[in-house]
């Protein structure tokens, strides 16, 4: 047998499930034991097709509108957050249903009502089409919140007055894109609201600045995620960015480019928040089939956040 060569995997750390996502999987498997099947969940709990699978196994229904779930059975709303008429339609039907939402992206919800109801109108920083974004821009009238994307669709933006504006952003976006398009509101709106911490949720902050960290060591990374998940996609945009001239988004191991990897001395390997650690280790254990892995662990912090699950769930039937 010829010997594999040497490769030192740098580990990142924090990487993979935040507490929003951990709450979210919890809330399906809870409503599952509390009702029993089918439990319908209105889109993807969480961005990640093997955690969607496994909970469809277990008895969860996947479906994208609420029109698509019988009155008779409870649904749950995606960690995401949904728009305000959508808990209003289920209420309306006398569904049981239980909102699954991030209480990170509740909080920036509960900010632009707030900020509303002092007579600003929002911009929100955020992708066009996610699901957080339709369900933030969804909890107040049309018109009442704009997105923008970039700074150059800040110069564009056309606001109702200028002297009464505040933002808000999406909890998943990079770090440092965010900080070009808030300067750029701040220049032409020197008005403008922020929020008092920013909105970027404290996962998303800590798994970009554990990239950061190992980049520059890297010859390649890898980014346990899906290609619809916000969070995973930004860790790929960063980790080129900070130095490493390499990185490719994965879901599982069997979508590893070896080819791209032939002759690299060093990788890195983080994942998204809705990335469960068991493909993480199945990339890992990919790497130690090919390589004489050298693994070192590069942790930026440590996370102690939990969230508790809705009281409904909690009470005993």
């Amino acid at each position: 047998m010829p010997s594999k060569p040497p490769l030192t995997l740098y580990l990142a750390a924090p990487r993979g499930f935040c507490a929003g996502v951990d709450r979210a999987i919890k809330i399906v498997e809870m409503a599952l034991e509390k009702w029993g099947a089918p439990v319908y969940v209105r889109h993807e709990i969480v961005h990640n097709r093997f955690v969607v699978d496994g909970l469809r196994d277990k008895g969860a229904v996947f479906v994208e509108e609420l029109d698509e779930c019988p009155d008779d059975r409870p649904v749950i709303f995606s960690a995401h957050g949904v728009p305000k008429a959508i808990p209003a339609a289920a209420e309306g039907r006398q569904m049981v249903y239980v909102d699954a939402t991030c209480p990170l992206v509740s909080k920036v919800h509960i900010e632009a009502q707030r900020h509303s109801e002092a007579g600003l109108q929002m911009i929100m920083i955020g992708h066009a089409g996610h699901p957080e974004t339709i369900g933030t821009m969804g909890q107040l009238p049309e018109g009442e919140v704009l997105l923008v994307e970039t700074p150059d669709d800040v110069a564009q933006v056309e606001v109702r007055d200028p002297t009464q504006l505040a933002y808000v952003t999406q909890t998943t976006l990079s770090v440092d894109d965010t900080a070009d398009i808030v300067a750029a509101l701040k220049a032409r709106f020197p008005g403008i609201v922020g929020p008092h911490k920013e909105d970027i949720c404290y996962a998303t902050t800590n798994r970009q600045e554990a990239v950061k960290a190992i980049a520059p060591k890297c010859d390649a990374m890898l980014v346990v995620g899906a290609p619809n998940s916000s969070n995973s996609r930004r860790l790929v945009e960063v980790g080129a960015r900070a130095g490493c001239d390499y990185a490719q988004l994965v879901q599982r191991a069997a979508d590893i480019d070896w080819r791209s990897l032939e002759g690299i001395t060093s990788i890195g390997v983080t994942a998204g928040a809705s990335a469960p650690e068991v493909l993480i280790n199945e990339v890992i254990d990919a790497l130690k089939a090919r390589f004489d892995v050298t693994t070192e662990l590069v942790e930026t912090a440590v996370e102690h956040v939990e969230f508790k699950v809705p009281r409904v769930l909690r009470a005993t039937a």
